[in-house]
């Protein structure tokens, strides 16, 4: 029977906007009672809150998803609750967006259209700590990810924001308001708006096409992860 550390059930959440995808996900833990599906969640934010309010062991993540994008939400899961782990659970399979789900801070990728084994051997994984990829992505992608997390220069403007003003910053790239941000971060928009502001002025960029554009250009984001 699959247990955590502590000998207790697998608390999971399931974050996905398709109603018939949480179904069958919820259908395939309760086949395992080693799993406890907590929470379901429709987009982005409403996965964020519950992540606050639930603290899950795991959460199962989709990353294409309404209101807030869920390579955005990740971030913002771990750093409100860095005990919980993100398996990502998705259509893409590009190297690219593995890479960007780990730097996010994810610990586990599987594709849609894996067996349901790689689900359950995923969450398993990452309630020990341990990363877990998709059989149908190049099993060398984490080491690669990982050498090149060590190697990379803190050069850019953008490694001189602060965590929050970098958060502000993807925010404003995924196309959030002011007030939209406020919400998701939990603060006042006039602190948004002050953040905004020293995020334009460090990096010399302004509005949000400009910051999409410096975005892409230091490969934070990729384009079409943000029109699913």
């Amino acid at each position: 029977m699959e247990k955590d550390i502590a000998g207790n059930k697998i608390r999971v959440l399931i974050a996905d906007d398709h109603d018939i995808v949480r179904e069958g996900l919820r259908q395939l833990l309760d086949r395992h009672t080693g799993f406890q599906v907590i929470g379901e969640a429709m987009n982005g934010a409403q996965a964020l809150k519950k992540v606050r309010s639930l603290r899950p062991d795991v959460i199962l993540l989709d990353i294409a998803m309404p209101k807030l994008n869920g390579l955005e939400a990740i971030g913002l899961m771990k750093t409100a609750v860095p005990e919980s782990h993100v398996v990502v659970l998705s259509l893409h399979a590009r190297e690219s967006y593995v890479h960007q789900a780990l730097q996010a801070g994810a610990i586990g990728y599987v594709l849609k259209s894996s067996p349901s084994s790689d689900i359950i051997n995923a969450l398993k994984a990452a309630c020990k700590g341990e990363y877990f990829l998709s059989s149908k992505i190049k099993a060398d992608v984490i080491g690669t990810y990982l050498k090149a997390r060590e190697n990379v220069p803190t050069v850019r403007g953008y490694d001189l924001l602060s965590e929050r003003e970098q958060q502000v910053f993807r925010l404003v790239v995924e196309g959030k308001s002011t007030k939209e941000i406020a919400d998701i971060l939990c603060v006042s928009p006039k602190t948004i708006e002050k953040h905004r502001s020293k995020v334009s002025a460090k990096l010399g960029v302004h509005g949000r096409l400009e910051m999409l554009k410096y975005a892409i250009k230091i490969g934070i984001v990729h384009p079409d992860l943000w029109e699913d």
